[in-house]
């Protein structure tokens, strides 16, 4: 039983880990013996990330690779230099996303919402498609997609994004059937709301988070660390039986 969470020699990807729910991530796989690669669109925050965790936990733990989601050859490299530098990837977190309009649905752009379709759903499409084959040929791999409570409801606020992260959830489940036989599973994380910069807009507002901690079982909203718990378990041995399936982590919120 003691092996249930580890993850000693094991490669781990990180999308969106120079801050929040990513660095997070990144954080608590180390801590289990991962090797972890640290990506956002900025190389200088991805190396300071990856540098507190070589002091934490041993230099050559973690690599720093900028990439961006809307670039696919940035995708690529960020994929061959982790093959590189450590073998091969065993776990790959898709964790970044975009979300750079917030209203009603009949306002947004064409660009705005082409955006976050292809950040949220198009890059993880391209993503998985470049690492899911080596996982295939020696029949092991975790994928795991940071999808939101929000692709289980409706939004008056953040329709797109939640159009977006309903579609990671079916990618989830037709990917599962797709790899299942060559025992690569593919779940999903869908977090309420976390205190993160990525969600800033919806968590300072005072009366806002006060209406959302009344209406929340556990009355609070969530910290990084809580979601970073669950993509563990989705990288490890532990969840070895689990695939095709949405972890919903939000309180209590969509009870």
């Amino acid at each position: 039983m003691s092996g249930l969470f580890d993850l000693t020699g094991k490669v781990c990807v990180v999308t969106g880990s120079s801050r929040g729910i990513g660095k997070a991530s990144v954080e608590a796989l180390a801590a289990q013996g991962a090797k972890v690669v640290v990506s956002s669109r900025k190389q200088d925050a991805c190396e300071a990330v990856a540098a507190e965790i070589n002091a934490q936990q041993g230099e050559g733990t973690a690599i720093a690779v900028a990439a961006s989601l809307g670039d696919k050859a940035q995708l690529q490299r960020l994929v061959d230099a982790t093959i590189a530098a450590f073998g091969r990837i065993d776990v790959l977190v898709c964790n970044a996303a975009s979300n750079p309009y917030y209203g009603p649905q009949a306002g947004i752009s064409d660009d705005q919402f082409r955006k976050i379709l292809d950040n949220n759903i198009v890059a993880n499409h391209w993503l998985i498609a470049m690492v899911a084959p080596a996982m295939r040929e020696r029949r092991e791999g975790s994928i795991v997609i940071v999808s939101s409570i929000g692709g289980l409801r409706g939004s008056e606020v953040i329709g797109a994004y939640c159009i977006s992260k309903a579609a990671d959830m079916q990618l989830a489940r037709n990917l599962a059937h797709e790899f299942g036989p060559d025992n690569v599973r593919v779940n999903c994380i869908a977090p309420g709301l976390i205190k993160t910069d990525f969600a800033r807009a919806l968590w300072e507002d005072e009366d806002r988070v006060a209406e959302r901690n009344r209406t929340t079982p556990l009355r609070r909203i969530g910290e990084p660390d809580e979601i970073a718990g669950a993509v563990v378990y989705l990288a490890a041995p532990a969840s070895g039986f689990m695939t095709g399936q949405v972890m919903v982590i939000d309180g209590g919120v969509t009870i």
